[in-house]
């Protein structure tokens, strides 16, 4: 687990299932002081990159050359943020955080920052999602080639070149299920593709950010287009005000 694994949360921010438990050892009269307090700590009140999402995934870690991160989501109400999923521990890449606008590609680097999601994919069946998604075949590839023309986006390789060492989208345990991470939108040779959620093969990622497939087929069930979803990454002084 991470540096900033629950043991090292202040009281506040723990999730709601252990507020709730704390919440039972006070004397009537002082639950909605002690929910109120939680709810103003909560990151997601710090958190830089939010806009109008209503939904926010955050992945931070306490330095940039962390290969493990700490995985909490967050759903707005008109009574405020609410934590609804982790703490969880969650890997990513290889050689830690890249700082904000020095992801490059094949560093082995996570971009830091704030993105939406494009789509979701899996080479098994939908599992219940809200965002397009797509299936992935064999003959689908992700194209990381910056000299390509289809430079950070899904291929088939019936209809397309890939360029030079693609990404095989037809990938277990990784590629079970997915989201696309829309980093580098604007396709800018060079600075790094293919950035996902996906089910963890148990070691850092060449840029990704993975967990154990029921966690994250818990936070791809629960996202939604329409509120906007967003996913803030890197290091947590870097990531936050």
């Amino acid at each position: 687990m991470s540096a900033e694994a629950t043991a090292r949360v202040p009281a506040a921010m723990l999730p709601a299932a252990l507020v709730a438990a704390a919440i039972v050892a006070f004397p009537t009269g002082t639950t909605s002081t002690l929910t109120e307090r939680a709810a103003q700590h909560l990151l997601v009140n710090r958190l830089k990159g939010i806009h109008n999402a209503s939904q926010v995934i955050s992945i931070t870690a306490p330095s940039d050359g962390s290969t493990t991160a700490t995985v909490r989501a967050f759903g707005k109400t008109r009574n405020g943020w609410r934590q609804v999923a982790g703490p969880w521990p969650a890997w990513i890449g290889e050689r830690g955080f890249a700082p904000p606008g020095r992801k490059r590609e094949g560093d082995l680097r996570t971009p830091s920052g704030s993105y939406t999601f494009s789509f979701m994919f899996g080479v098994d069946p939908n599992p219940g999602v809200h965002y397009r998604w797509r299936h992935a075949g064999r003959s689908d590839y992700w194209d990381d080639d910056p000299a390509s023309p289809r430079y950070n986006l899904w291929t088939n390789v019936r209809r397309h070149s890939a360029g030079r060492s693609p990404e095989p989208m037809h990938v277990r345990p990784s590629y079970e299920d997915g989201a696309v991470i829309n980093y580098n939108a604007a396709r800018t040779p060079g600075r790094g593709s293919a950035i996902f959620l996906h089910v963890t093969h148990h070691s850092p990622t060449a840029g990704c950010v993975a967990l154990p497939r029921p966690k994250l087929l818990r936070l791809l069930r629960w996202l939604r287009p329409a509120d906007h979803a967003r996913i803030i990454m890197g290091r947590t002084a870097t990531v936050t005000r």
